[in-house]
């Protein structure tokens, strides 16, 4: 299989996108002073925002900074992190909710780049969101950190699903992805509320698409 979405952080390490995921890498470390980040959703407000070409290279950003990283299909609904990095779909996150052994021996996928794993969606189940809020997640979770300094998941949109939500108090922070020229503010606006009512760690945002002549030339992050 061949990568459906070119991977910036590798293609071209040297270009400014690049580099702006690494000075994203840096803003999350300083982001978890305080309170460390081991555990984070990347999700956007609406679809087509970006949300899984930004966490598949900030995943393999922390891996290059030798962070052991996991990076988990939580998009039980559109998977896509398998078919960036030409893998498998199966097994999967889903495949150890049904199968405790693999709890302990998760059906993790080397991506080819060193410290970094896959852990793709597995079979798609008819009830993402009561999987993502279950006891059984929580201890999932748990199986993930001690393989991993960094466990990464790609969340469903916030307003298109509860999905996100639900997962987001599981986990240490969301970072939420807006697409210039595409997400409309009042859905950014919507979404950060429903993240704030759970009472979810918004460690802040990532602008893609952004002109040339921004920060780094694509994304910046900034703290709400």
């Amino acid at each position: 299989m061949t990568r459906e979405l070119p991977l910036v952080t590798l293609t071209h390490p040297r270009s400014p996108a690049a580099e702006a995921y690494r000075t994203l890498r840096t803003n999350l470390t300083f982001a978890g002073l305080d309170k460390p980040i081991r555990s984070l959703i990347v999700t956007s407000a609406a679809p087509g925002e970006g949300k899984s070409t930004t966490l598949a290279n900030l995943a393999v950003t922390m891996a290059q900074g030798d962070r052991r990283t996991i990076l988990v299909d939580a998009d039980l609904r559109r998977p896509s992190l398998h078919r960036i990095f030409g893998l498998p779909n199966e097994p999967g996150l889903t495949t150890m909710f049904v199968d405790e052994a693999s709890r302990t021996d998760p059906p993790l996928l080397e991506t080819g780049v060193e410290h970094l794993w896959l852990l793709p969606s597995g079979p798609l189940p008819p009830n993402p969101a009561d999987l993502l809020g279950s006891r059984p997640m929580e201890e999932i979770i748990a199986s993930l950190l001690e393989r991993a300094d960094f466990l990464l998941f790609d969340a469903p949109p916030v307003i298109a699903v509860t999905d996100a939500v639900v997962l987001s108090t599981r986990v240490d922070g969301v970072l939420l992805v807006v697409q210039a020229g595409r997400s409309r503010r009042e859905h950014v606006q919507q979404a950060k509320q429903l993240l704030e009512r759970v009472q979810a760690r918004l460690v802040g945002a990532v602008l893609t698409n952004a002109p040339s002549d921004s920060v780094m030339g694509a994304y910046y992050t900034d703290e709400w």
